[in-house]
């Protein structure tokens, strides 16, 4: 069944992003068995928690995956506004990942300080630099798609990416500390972790607030408000604009307005004027999937 343009298009950024994931998730596992292989081998405790922490990360980028795919189904009768939340819902549950993800690293770096492991080989850094650049440099492609399809989750799962650099940074600070200042400073590597589940922590608490924030339909930037009421003002009838909602839903946004008509116009007239509307914003580059026009007299 073909579906309308719009529709069409919502279902397109939703496969985009369920592909990126997929590419996400076959570079976690590459990095992950590279760098458990590294950590076994070099002596380095910090690398192998990395490295078993990237494999994890893989069912959680499931997670996210299968919520693109969900975003993707056209509207039905059980769900006429479409199935766009499950986008905003696997990003909640990536927030929640990231939150436990630094409070575990947190932990195990609390241990580490407490009982330093054996000093870790020098080459370990090699491995934890090019994870390091090849996870900012994915992260920031998944950010720039987010922010091209306005996707929550691919927001999230950016940060969660840059969050696995930031650990794997945290470990070449600590294991170069070590292994310049000999066993006296065996515990760097702890603190450094320490402070990077600091940092991931706050990033899932942010990560976390907006997905929430989308699943309980917060406003919407002014700056859309007013685009949409600008165009639909725009078409000829509309005599003046009343109320104006929207809300996003996933990888589009829903709009209910109140339009103005002359008095004397007959129904047939109001309701071309409302249908013309609707297209309007449905054919604009907003990313409209849906909209309610409520027709009152001047």
């Amino acid at each position: 069944m073909d579906l309308p343009a719009h529709h069409a298009a919502t279902v397109a950024r939703a496969q985009k992003g369920a592909r990126l994931i997929v590419r996400g998730m076959a570079l976690n596992a590459v990095l992950g068995v590279t760098k458990i292989a590294g950590g076994i081998l070099g002596h380095a405790y910090a690398l192998v928690a990395d490295g078993a922490e990237s494999l994890s990360d893989i069912a959680i980028s499931v997670l996210i995956w299968a919520g693109f795919r969900w975003a993707a189904m056209p509207p039905d009768d059980d769900h006429p506004y479409g199935h766009g939340k499950a986008e905003a819902v696997s990003g909640l549950m990536t927030a929640v990942v990231v939150l436990a993800a630094g409070a575990g690293i947190g932990w195990h770096a609390v241990n580490e300080i407490r009982e330093p492991q054996r000093l870790p080989q020098w080459w370990t850094l090699l491995i934890l630099a090019g994870v390091v650049a090849t996870k900012v440099v994915f992260s920031r492609r998944l950010e720039q798609a987010g922010l091209d399809t306005d996707s929550t989750a691919l927001g999230a799962e950016a940060w969660h990416h840059l969050s696995d650099a930031m650990t794997s940074a945290a470990a070449f600070v600590g294991i170069l500390i070590a292994v310049v200042g000999g066993p006296a400073y065996a515990s760097a590597d702890g603190w450094a972790a320490l402070v990077a589940s600091v940092v991931i922590a706050y990033n899932g608490f942010k990560i976390f607030h907006r997905s929430l924030n989308e699943v309980m339909d917060i406003a919407v930037p002014a700056k859309m408000v007013d685009e949409v009421r600008a165009m639909a003002a725009g078409v000829e009838g509309v005599a003046s604009l009343d109320k104006c909602r929207v809300r996003k839903s996933g990888l589009s946004y829903l709009v209910d307005i109140q339009i103005r008509v002359a008095g004397d116009m007959n129904v047939r007239r109001g309701h071309e004027i409302a249908h013309a509307v609707k297209d309007t914003l449905l054919e604009s580059k907003l990313r409209v999937s849906d909209v309610t026009v409520h027709v009152e007299p001047v």
